[in-house]
């Protein structure tokens, strides 16, 4: 994996413009002790979402006691999930932790070393920036970022602080993804044909918080600093809450699933983001006052530029019926590549007769097993602290120690956010989305899309 990581950070070099990121002012806390192998790792936590509380903070949990971490500090803009997760906590860990009102007062803490941001989509990477120029390591949920300014922002002043950032794409931390990842590079499993992503529920409820949303009222909370730098808007208990449904605040199935299952494609092939996208869908089913599809197919173009050779991703997800589940299916001349099973076989590879008529020789791949156990990333809305999100844990806090590169590190995130982007971009115009290498802008219908 350290080699795989090398040659995915040496691909990754870009053009990062200069963006608002210097607005964040730096303080002295940029120039944090070093940390012994002894020292207390003090961590904060960036808003008590439900993926905290049920999936990174198990996940965190399993390994913070042989690890020497501490949660110190908690900043939540709504009183309410503040004294909730100040509570929970407390239950979970024994010691008291500080409850503070935004990120301002999270981080005049002294000796902050580390933070979790677990905060809605579109302040992922505006959070990012804050913790890096506060000094701070961090692991930081996907998407990465929801609009180009923002991930050159990220990407640069993450770049420049040196500091240890974890993208949430906890792929990259499973044993079956990361030998998938070596099969693939390695050139067993022969050229890419094809790659099919399937990502399917049947959840009515799903990002959605009746309860809560009767419980929030403006004045317990900070609307305006919860939109951040999106356009100003009316105050809106449910976009506040149940932001997935709702752009310029989420980009929905993108943002959240598609940016997970992407990331395996640029890091099995070294390719940083799609030559072309085009998108269909709609709100078939759950109409509720939502904006962002409750159905869609994203397809992808992927290849070197200004070449004919590549292959075809396609992105399918619906909320309205769960068959065909979670899953990436990766398939070649000779056969597929399955994460669903964790196996690669011939099904589909060229048989004998076929190639024969040809004067071609069969291509069949050999059987083999990507895992001794299954591991699968958990889709519920409950996650329950997963194998793979308490490995990508681990790694994040085992690299904040030794200060080597995480293996999902900024770039890993920048590169989902183009491809999220580019999705975004075609959903929104109708328009074929590409990417503009010279200025990186995602263009749609020969416009620069933003928004």
């Amino acid at each position: 994996m350290e080699n795989t990581r090398r040659k995915f950070i040496k691909q990754s070099a870009i053009m990062a413009a200069a963006t608002y990121a210097g607005t964040f002012s730096s303080s002295a806390k940029s120039y944090k002790r070093i940390i012994g192998a002894n020292d207390r790792v003090r961590t904060g936590v960036v808003a008590f979402s439900d993926r905290f509380k049920d999936t990174l903070l198990p996940g965190y949990l399993n390994h913070s006691k042989e690890l020497n971490f501490d949660i110190v500090g908690l900043s939540d803009l709504w009183n309410y999930r503040r004294d909730l997760g100040v509570a929970h906590l407390k239950s979970k860990t024994g010691t008291d932790v500080k409850a503070c009102r935004n990120n301002d007062e999270l981080y005049a803490m002294k000796d902050l070393d580390a933070v979790i941001i677990s905060s809605a989509d579109f302040q992922h990477a505006l959070h990012a920036i804050e913790a890096v120029k506060a000094g701070c390591d961090a692991y930081v949920e996907k998407p990465f970022a929801e609009t180009m300014d923002e991930a050159k922002a990220a990407l640069k002043a993450v770049r420049e602080s040196e500091k240890i950032v974890q993208i949430g794409s906890q792929r990259r931390s499973g044993e079956n993804y990361q030998t998938a990842a070596n099969y693939i590079q390695d050139g067993k499993f022969g050229p890419l044909t094809a790659v099919d992503l399937v990502w399917n529920v049947n959840q009515p409820g799903r990002w959605r918080r009746p309860e809560l949303v009767a419980r929030l009222k403006q004045e317990d909370t900070d609307w305006k600093r919860f939109l951040a730098n999106r356009p100003f808007q009316q105050w809106d208990p449910r976009k506040y809450l149940e932001y997935r449904l709702f752009w310029p605040l989420s980009s929905g199935m993108p943002g959240q699933w598609m940016s997970h299952q992407i990331d395996t494609v640029h890091w099995f092939t070294g390719l940083q983001h799609p030559r072309s996208v085009v998108a269909n869908g709609g709100i078939y089913t759950w109409k509720d006052g939502r904006q962002n599809w409750d159905s869609m197919v994203a397809v992808f173009d992927y290849g070197k530029p200004d070449t004919t050779d590549g292959f075809q991703v396609t992105f399918t997800s619906r909320m309205q019926n769960s068959v065909g589940d979670t899953g990436e299916l990766y398939y070649s001349n000779g056969g597929e590549l399955n994460l669903i099973t964790n196996k690669v076989s011939p099904k589909g590879g060229l048989k004998e007769n076929e190639a024969k008529a040809m004067g071609m020789k069969a291509n069949l791949l050999p059987e083999f097993d990507l895992s001794k156990t299954e591991i699968k990333a958990a889709t519920g809305a409950n996650m329950g602290g997963d194998p793979l999100t308490s490995a990508h844990m681990r790694n994040w806090m085992e690299c904040v120690r030794s200060r080597k590169t995480p293996n999902a590190p900024v770039e890993a995130g920048y590169y989902h956010s183009i491809a999220l982007m580019m999705t975004n971009a075609a959903v929104r115009t109708g328009a074929k989305a590409t990417f503009d290498e010279a200025t990186q802008t995602v263009m749609a219908g020969g416009k620069v899309f933003k928004y």
